[in-house]
């Protein structure tokens, strides 16, 4: 998606903008990991604000006010400090997080921190007065038409596990940023999600799997239910992988095809 600047915003919606934040000193483009038409780092005198947004006649500017509602009900979240809808732009404001990007490799400290936001997650249920086509919808076209009752979860998902949507703060904690792609799904979709995202970074599956298992819901989870859903994030990434090709897709690719192959070998298995 094409940036644009901060100073390239009309007047009117920098100056209403202002009035929240105060007198806007400095502005850094967000250089990557935002698909958004604005999204920047707002600094004035006090503090600083993530900014994004995108212009009210967009057809995807629904997906936006999505994304705040969503994360005013998520944990290990950052907090949505404001709204704006001015000069044709339809603007959030988050608060700023300090942080970096954790490690996800073998050994890593952040490992700790990881387990513990997919557990805190995973006890959330779906905010009911938010409407938004469930997990097992979206993946219709990879599922069969008698979708199994254990993909048909309620919980509140995240489903975009990207390191990239993850920041480690100085404290030791891991939060979830960019929760635009969030949905209903069973309570244990965002740890399986994670698993590839640990096998990529160079995780065995069953090293992938031990640390998945630290999280109630997925140890829990019906083993059979697991491997479809294995099978199911294998097809739609293999597809997204040929006909939407990206840099990154083909290592998460064939990361989801060892853990389903693994899961499939009967590698995996419930433990209490």
């Amino acid at each position: 998606m094409d940036r644009i600047e901060w100073h390239d915003l009309p007047a009117a919606t920098r100056t209403a903008v202002e009035r929240r934040t105060g007198p806007v000193e400095q502005a850094e483009t967000a250089p990557h990991g935002v698909m958004s038409r604005l999204a920047c780092t707002v600094r004035t005198r006090a503090n600083r604000a993530f900014v994004k947004g995108t212009r009210q006649d967009d057809p995807q500017a629904w997906v936006y006010r999505h994304e705040a509602q969503v994360t005013r009900n998520a944990p290990c979240a950052p907090r949505v400090l404001w709204e704006v809808e001015t000069g044709g732009w339809l603007l959030y404001g988050y608060e700023y997080i300090e942080g970096r990007y954790p490690d996800l490799t073998p050994g890593s400290d952040d490992l700790a921190p990881l387990v513990h936001t997919l557990i805190v997650v995973s006890e959330t249920p779906w905010p009911e007065t938010l409407r938004k086509k469930p997990l097992h919808t979206r993946w219709a076209d990879f599922l069969p038409e008698d979708v199994p009752t254990g993909l048909q979860g309620r919980g509140l998902a995240h489903t975009d596990m990207s390191p990239h949507n993850m920041l480690v703060i100085p404290i030791g904690e891991l939060l979830l940023l960019d929760w635009a792609l969030a949905c209903p799904a069973p309570a244990w979709a965002d740890t399986a999600l994670t698993v590839p995202r640990l096998i990529s970074a160079g995780h065995s599956p069953e090293q992938a799997e031990a640390i998945a298992r630290q999280v109630p819901s997925y140890r829990a989870a019906d083993p059979a239910t697991v491997t479809h859903f294995a099978h199911t994030v294998y097809a739609a990434w293999e597809n997204w992988e040929r006909t939407r090709p990206l840099p990154h897709r083909a290592a998460l690719t064939a990361a989801a095809r060892d853990w389903a192959a693994c899961r499939e070998a009967g590698s995996t298995t419930r433990t209490p």
